[in-house]
């Protein structure tokens, strides 16, 4: 019988196929048409900002001379906002917008705490009503506004027309529903492990708010104070119709008064004015950024 060794012999293998070239309409199938819907909407939103930006600095006050972008370029508009109110609108519209948005964080967080820690009656329609409030913008009631502070500013001027202070109260009474039940969802993320801790440590319900969970909810009161200012200090209606005299406007009035006479309109002056008012918002969320993508919570609790 013949033995026959395989030792040391090799199997022959396949080679391996070649990688296929994909092609120009199988590539636009895959992954094309996603890069050219992704061109199309940087270029929708980016034109109009592009657009403002060509007609503050055209020295002409129409929009129409700035069909050619940046056919003339000047800084005539903003020095001329020096000889407006256009500063005044601005202090009065980052006061407006940081005191609502103080006060919609503190309320609506203690709102929040409350619904989520507490067990009361009336909790669940409570939460209940605020979805429902939620649902109907607050302009809906400008009417009812306008006749209720004229009605009050009888008897408390400070809280009548033409006040700041009454804005202020207008527009905090219209952004507790819908935050107040945003943070309730992020509170009941923090577990209540902390609370019993706290607790067993001998601190009160207001200890264990202000000094533990205040600070591990830091993401979402930046996210609630971030849409509160954006929120009020674009805000057109309400401020149109409640504040009357033009050292009270805020910024949005203000510059809808250079642009409201379709005689007397000065695009230019508007168009500056619109690309300043940008600045502080764009610098609350870069420096918020930090605050809204980290999650402090994480570690917070060893199991």
């Amino acid at each position: 019988m013949t033995t026959v060794s395989l030792r040391g012999s090799r199997t022959a293998r396949p080679a391996p196929d070649a990688p296929r070239r994909r092609t120009a309409g199988r590539w636009f199938a895959e992954d094309g048409w996603r890069h050219l819907v992704g061109v199309v909407f940087v270029v929708y939103a980016v034109f109009p900002i592009v657009y403002v930006l060509s007609a503050s600095l055209s020295e002409g006050g129409t929009l129409t001379g700035s069909n050619q972008l940046f056919d003339t370029v000047s800084g005539a508009n903003y020095a001329a906002l020096g000889g407006t109110m256009f500063w005044s609108w601005v202090a009065n519209s980052v006061q407006v917008a940081v005191v609502t948005a103080i006060g919609t964080v503190l309320m609506g967080a203690a709102a929040a705490y409350a619904f989520s820690r507490f067990r009361f009656q009336g909790r669940r329609a409570g939460l209940t009503t605020l979805l429902i409030i939620q649902m109907f913008p607050q302009m809906l009631a400008f009417v009812a506004i306008f006749l209720l502070l004229i009605s009050l500013g009888e008897v408390v001027p400070a809280l009548g027309l033409n006040s700041k202070v009454a804005l202020i109260c207008v527009y905090l009474g219209g952004a507790l529903g819908v935050n107040t039940f945003l943070m309730y969802g992020f509170f009941n993320t923090i577990p209540r492990e902390l609370d019993e801790a706290a607790k067993i440590d001998g601190a009160t319900h207001a200890q264990t708010y202000w000094t533990i969970i205040l600070r591990l909810v830091t993401p979402i009161l930046a996210v609630v104070a971030l849409l509160s200012i954006i929120a009020t200090f674009g805000e057109f209606v309400i401020a149109r119709v409640l504040l009357q005299s033009e050292a009270n406007w805020t910024l949005a009035v203000g510059l809808y008064s250079w642009v409201s006479s379709l005689l007397e309109a000065n695009w230019g002056l508007f168009a500056a004015g619109a690309v300043i008012s940008t600045i502080p918002i764009l610098a609350l969320f870069l420096f918020l950024q930090k605050y809204i993508v980290g999650g402090l919570t994480a570690g917070s609790v060893k199991g």
